[in-house]
């Protein structure tokens, strides 16, 4: 079984962290994020990876290259601009041709990921989504009332929380036509369409380590769980 990286977005919103290199390739725990995420694949058995890459791709194949030195087969799949995280995948398609894993190259897993590969076979799935539970806290009084605006309760400041998509995925080649060939997509346009047609489409909840590296804020605070403090 094959491990898409979608790895080719242009990290805007990394503020002063944004650099030569592409985001996957900011160090976390003193080796790249990217890194991460290959090893975390090869733990789970998978020797073959696919790295999609657009911006700036030559730094991220300049380190890994063929994989052989990371105990794994690299190939690389590349668009001449970003195409968000379904476009990223689309690009993959002539190397995918039976189940595979697919995650976002900017965050770092800890799920199990043969357990979320074997649900997917038992489910029958044309994608399983892992989710974690995610709790927000509102900084405003929330009011019910009844269709004719009488008040039935006034809660301050409540909790919410909600399944969240991590960014990791497995998924089968037929998912890949789903997505539009021209175009920039996101995985939940994919997951959109497959659910309009009646496939199924599994959750996998997990309760299993996650960081997201999505912007400057939060690379600082993966930088602090990981003991680096702050970035330079």
């Amino acid at each position: 079984m094959k491990a898409v990286i979608l790895a080719g977005g242009l990290g805007r919103r990394m503020g002063r962290h944004a650099g030569p290199a592409p985001k996957p390739m900011l160090p976390l725990g003193g080796r790249p994020i990217l890194e991460h995420l290959v090893g975390w694949a090869r733990g789970a058995g998978m020797r073959d990876i696919v790295i999609c890459v657009s911006h700036r791709r030559e730094a991220i194949e300049g380190h890994f290259g063929d994989g052989s030195g990371h105990g794994v087969r690299i190939e690389y799949a590349a668009t001449p601009k970003p195409m968000e995280t379904a476009g990223q995948l689309y690009s993959a398609r002539a190397l995918l041709g039976s189940t595979f894993v697919c995650m976002y190259g900017d965050s770092v897993f800890g799920h199990s990921l043969r357990a979320m590969v074997a649900r997917h076979a038992q489910t029958r799935s044309v994608l399983t989504i892992a989710t974690r539970a995610h709790e927000v806290r509102l900084p405003y009084g929330v009011i019910t009332s009844t269709r004719a605006g009488r008040v039935r309760s006034w809660e301050e400041k409540p909790a919410v929380s909600a399944a969240i998509n991590i960014g990791c995925y497995v998924a089968e080649p037929r998912l890949l036509s789903l997505i539009p060939p021209r175009r920039a997509s996101g995985m939940d346009e994919a997951a959109r369409r497959a659910i309009s047609r009646g496939m199924r489409v599994t959750e996998y909840r997990t309760r299993g380590r996650f960081v997201d590296v999505g912007d400057a804020a939060s690379y600082e605070d993966a930088l602090r769980a990981h003991g680096g403090g702050r970035a330079r």
